[in-house]
């Protein structure tokens, strides 16, 4: 090849690469109509502490894992030229989120398509815009009035938008309305959920849980395409009067699926019920240890897993994104008296979390059903706390956790000022003021756990061989003892023990 026909070759590719990088560079002109700035959700970026005994998280083996499975950035099609194809951009899904309000304010609206927004992002979309309507229900055909409608199709175009998100769960019917007209994909806030849910399983129970939450979402969503999907005829195939078998399609391909997603979900049903023995018997050794349990809910986000690294070590991930955490995690305490409780991370919780979860994690939940404390995390920098602590307490009573005793935590305390933590302490008077960033406030919650935790009650009076040792072992670890004195025939021991011990020490009772 010639000096020439190189430098013809190489001018060529130039421009192909400017024409693509110009293209991309356009953005929208007239449309501003989401405000600029991080999404509620995501104050800052997050920080794990350095190994200084005093802010250490934990190793967080599974951050780099987490980082690798990053959604991966899609190829943008926006050519002129196919020949252009090895100049395409590696780039994350654009999206346009929209939502209908039709009582409170503004402010709330916001601070709802905000936590869409954060939800969005998390699941590795970039949020281009936003556009509200207020109106008394959503449209039954295209969730958006018309002229709304047409207005996000110009808005969708001009910001080269590729998907929609509505911060509500739309009717099929609706989607499949407002795709025609938009000419892009569009799904709602379960879908977007269920995909970061998807992302951040990683034990083999939670894969199942959503694997099954998605195929509930899934069912009454397939879509078929007209007579291709047909798949039987029977008898004499062909048209009218062609024979005995030909009055029908048969059964077409979309009802192939729905009974290939009906055996799935039958299979991770049977699946998820065999690992619940599992489950059980490490709840009942504990039970028959009379070891108590904490479990630490809230919203998501608001800094659980941080604060179980702050009191354990535990090295959970700790990423400042919606449902980092997934699987619930168990560690081992005491008290400053020296009494054993474990503590467990749980699954956070969302405003108008789908019940396709909540019914898929009801195992998850009942960490929480089944401990002795529940641990509520509010983050407290968030805008409304109060929708947080109501949503959290919604959910939990929908796990069979309402009657539980609780304390409420309000995190983030460095980032929240004065005044605004005496609206706090307005909305719960009991509160304990943590920073699981720099460690206030976790003595005052640990003597709050310390305080609340059942003790033992039952007095018990004993005479215990020398060669039990393993006996008055057990005393001092799982219960209390008041005196010990040491006789001819054995330790004379007077304790209060747990209920759950009484009748296996009725054999040295004097």
């Amino acid at each position: 090849m010639s000096d020439h026909e190189i430098t013809e070759n190489t001018s060529a590719g130039d421009d192909a690469v400017a024409r693509v990088l110009a293209r991309a560079e356009q953005r929208s002109s007239g449309y501003s109509l989401f405000e600029q700035g991080s999404a509620q959700a995501l104050q800052r970026p997050a920080t794990t502490g350095e190994r200084d005994g005093s802010s250490y998280d934990g190793d967080q083996f599974d951050r780099e894992d987490r980082q690798s499975l990053r959604r991966v950035a899609g190829l943008s099609t926006e050519l002129e030229d196919v020949t252009e194809v090895e100049y395409r951009q590696l780039r994350l899904e654009n999206v346009v989120i929209i939502g209908v309000y039709s009582q409170g304010t503004l402010g709330d609206a916001e601070n709802s398509l905000r936590e869409l927004a954060a939800l969005a992002e998390t699941a590795g979309a970039v949020v281009l815009d936003g556009l509200l309507q207020r109106r008394p229900h959503p449209d039954p055909s295209t969730y958006f009035g018309k002229g709304k409608a047409e207005e996000l199709r110009a808005i969708v175009a001009s910001l080269g938008a590729d998907t929609v998100i509505a911060d509500t769960e739309l009717a099929p019917s609706q989607r499949r309305a407002l795709e025609d007209v938009v000419k892009v994909k569009v799904i709602d806030r379960t879908a977007v959920i269920l995909d970061i849910f998807s992302q951040h399983a990683k034990s083999r129970e939670g894969k199942a849980q959503v694997e099954l939450a998605q195929l509930e979402y899934l069912l009454p969503r397939l879509r078929g395409w007209g007579d291709s999907m047909s798949r039987q005829a029977g008898g004499q195939v062909g048209g009218a009067g062609a024979g005995m078998g030909s009055r029908g399609p048969g059964e077409t391909k979309i009802e192939l699926d729905r009974r290939r997603i009906h055996t799935r979900m039958a299979k991770l049903r049977k699946q998820i019920k065999e690992m619940k023995p599992a489950r059980d018997a490490k709840r009942a050794n504990r039970k028959r240890n009379a070891v108590p349990s904490v479990a630490i809910a809230g919203y998501t986000n608001a800094g659980k897993s941080s604060l179980l690294n702050r009191i354990t070590s535990a090295g959970v991930l700790v990423e400042n994104s919606l449902f980092a955490t997934l699987d619930a995690t168990v560690r081992k305490n005491v008290t400053e008296d020296g009494r054993p409780y474990t503590i467990a991370d749980t699954v956070g919780f969302v405003r108008a979390l789908p019940h396709q979860l909540v019914e898929a994690f009801r195992s998850t939940l009942e960490e929480v059903a089944d401990s002795d404390v529940v641990v509520h995390v509010v983050d407290g920098s968030h805008p409304d706390p109060a929708s947080q602590i109501t949503t959290v307490r919604d959910v939990m009573g929908e796990a069979g956790a309402r009657g539980i005793p609780e304390i409420v935590v309000f995190n983030k305390a460095d980032l929240v000022s004065d005044d605004d933590r005496l609206v706090l302490r307005g909305l719960e008077p009991t509160a304990v003021f943590v920073s699981a960033r720099t460690g206030e406030g976790i003595p005052e919650l640990l003597a709050a756990i310390d305080a609340i935790l059942p003790r033992p009650s039952v007095e018990v009076d004993l005479l215990v061989p020398y060669a039990r040792g393993d006996v008055v072992t057990m005393l001092h670890e799982k219960n209390t003892v008041l005196s010990t004195d040491y006789e001819e025939g054995g330790t004379h021991v007077r304790a209060l023990v747990n209920p759950e011990f009484e009748e296996r020490l009725v054999e040295f009772a004097r």
